[in-house]
């Protein structure tokens, strides 16, 4: 394996930033490689994405030994005008509930946070 990830083509329903910022809310120590391989991009995308995403206060680091623990901003509203009012943290509570949805299609059911609003995918 070249470490290169698989090419995509066409369009998607949510941008590059949005993937990696999902990742980084499923492992806050997530390694940049295992960033890049879950999102099918590159290492160098991902360091882009990141800065971008620390730059404009939707994330912070913190250096641990040889690796980053990231904090995101769950408060911090999203920057197009269609989504004004709109957080990151009911961005990613979305994608929350469509992974359990898909986890319970599998057998499984991850953790939801408390306070998601929503039981209606717990068993």
């Amino acid at each position: 394996m070249d470490g290169s990830p698989e090419p995509h083509t066409g369009w998607t329903f949510l941008t590059n930033h949005a993937r990696v910022l999902a990742a980084i809310a499923d492992d806050h120590s997530a390694r940049i490689r295992d960033i890049a391989v879950h999102c099918r991009l590159t290492e160098r995308a991902v360091q882009r994405i990141i800065a971008d995403l620390e730059q404009d206060g939707y994330l912070s680091h913190v250096r641990e030994g040889r690796g980053n623990t990231y904090r995101i901003d769950p408060g911090k509203v999203l920057r197009h005008p269609a989504e004004a009012g709109l957080t990151v943290a009911s961005l990613l509570l979305l994608l929350i509930q469509d992974e359990a949805t898909r986890s319970q299609l599998r057998g499984e059911l991850p953790d939801l946070p408390e306070g998601s609003g929503d039981t209606a995918h717990r068993p």
